[in-house]
């Protein structure tokens, strides 16, 4: 249990914690008013891709020698890091959801939480845990003020509003989700 402490402290667990939960509870307050009108997703969205991003900081150690000189197999604990830390995020706006108001599905937030969780394994992976945070905030920014989704192409590159269900936005979040845990289990986090 000690080392469970540790390394939870030494990922900057409950800094990240506390930053998804204070992000959740703020865009949750911040949409109740209604301007953003009943099934907009960009909210859920919002939620999902800053605690996605807020969770980035942990998947790269304080000592990246350290990490991978250890006795341990990093490879599943990596991947339990991702999948651990994207059900956390989706629980958390589920969880703060309960206090009122809906502002998305259940569907909704899974499918966006795991594709998020992707992106920030990817890009830790890419550039390193203290830059995992930019692909999923590029890959928002750019759903946020991409023209409608009425190819395939669009779909795929506006996935995160796409509604539950859709094949191409279901799909494009599964790929991105296997690919990069596997990407960052098995490579672990840039220096």
């Amino acid at each position: 249990m000690r080392w469970l402490t540790l390394y939870a402290r030494s990922r900057q667990v409950p800094a990240s914690l506390a930053v998804v939960v204070i992000s959740a509870v703020a865009v949750w307050a911040l949409a109740r008013d209604g301007s953003a009108g009943p099934g907009d997703p960009r909210p859920a969205a919002l939620v999902l891709a800053t605690g996605a991003m807020a969770v980035s900081i942990g998947l790269g150690g304080q000592d990246l020698a350290l990490d991978r000189t250890a006795a341990i197999r990093w490879a599943s604990r990596r991947a339990t890091h991702v999948l651990l830390a994207g059900a956390v995020v989706a629980a958390v706006l589920l969880a703060v959801q309960t206090m009122g108001e809906d502002i998305t599905t259940a569907a909704f937030v899974v499918r966006d939480s795991a594709g998020l969780m992707g992106l920030v394994a990817l890009g830790a992976a890419l550039s390193g845990g203290q830059f995992g945070w930019t692909l999923p905030f590029a890959w928002l920014s750019f759903s946020f003020f991409a023209p409608p989704p009425t190819s395939a192409p669009m779909q795929v590159a506006t996935w995160m509003l796409l509604p539950p269900g859709t094949a191409a936005g279901t799909w494009t979040a599964l790929v991105l989700a296997v690919t990069g845990t596997t990407v960052y289990a098995f490579a672990g986090p840039r220096r």
